[in-house]
């Protein structure tokens, strides 16, 4: 099991500056290597500055963008028009801007009234793209980028909820009762096949639930956080100096 690393920035802007150095470098190692670059996306106010970074010269011109499969994490029964919808916000921040093909990007079709059928259909995308049987073990990603909510969530892995127990499934619908709605989300199995994961944690709200995250008592269930260890990739958290401000002053990188 990956043993997580921990590196610490001043401030938001500095998380963001380190995730897009991270990305741009597994980006060309992915594409050198294997001829392409496949990430699940996530959605948040860091994430969001992430992708208009990204986007942005001189970064833009660091990826073969035409080599990058984007899938995402999880997503919310919504409409991809509407506000709240993570495909919108990285569509909105960074595909529309680099021109990335419809081929290129394999959204979660949350919003169908069946979610079983669409959740089972985008693994069978996932498989397509990456050359796999959709019925064996989930396949390596290259990236997945992650947040982590105040409840210890991450993806839509909600504290207390279904997907949670889910073991062989790569992708499933997780209703989550604490919001009153449904989701869909890649499973803590999908997720832990990656390559790398990269979680982008900033702002002092979060200080005392990271490092109970961290280095607190393992509560996978109530902070599903825990549950994301690559099984053979890299885990790196990307914090910022008040997120870190409870954590022991010798574990960041």
């Amino acid at each position: 099991m990956t043993i997580p690393s921990v590196v610490c920035a001043e401030d938001a802007e500095g998380v963001c500056e380190q995730a897009a150095q991270e990305f741009l470098r597994l980006a060309q190692e992915s594409v050198a290597a294997r001829g392409r670059f496949t990430v699940a996306l996530s959605g948040g106010s860091t994430p969001q500055a992430l992708y208009q970074r990204l986007s942005s010269t001189p970064n833009r011109g660091c990826v073969d963008w035409s080599s990058v499969e984007f899938f995402w994490g999880d997503e919310r029964s919504v409409p991809p028009e509407d506000e709240s919808s993570n495909f919108r916000m990285a569509n909105e921040a960074m595909l529309q801007t680099l021109a990335i093909p419809e081929a290129q990007i394999h959204r979660m079709e949350a919003e169908r009234e069946d979610c079983e059928t669409a959740a089972s259909e985008y693994q069978e995308t996932i498989a397509r793209v990456l050359q796999v049987s959709a019925t064996g073990s989930p396949p390596a990603v290259d990236l997945v980028l992650l947040g982590m909510g105040p409840d210890g969530h991450t993806a839509s892995l909600f504290p207390e909820t279904k997907a949670l127990d889910e073991t062989t499934r790569w992708v499933v619908p997780n209703e989550v009762p604490q919001l009153n709605t449904r989701r869909m989300t890649l499973t803590v199995p999908m997720i832990n096949a990656a390559r790398s994961v990269m979680f982008l944690v900033a702002g002092e709200k979060k200080a005392a639930l990271l490092a109970e995250v961290l280095y607190g008592p393992r509560r996978p269930r109530q902070l599903p956080s825990q549950q994301i260890a690559p099984v053979s990739g890299r885990l790196l958290w990307l914090v910022d100096e008040a997120a870190s401000e409870k954590l022991p002053p010798s574990i960041s990188e």
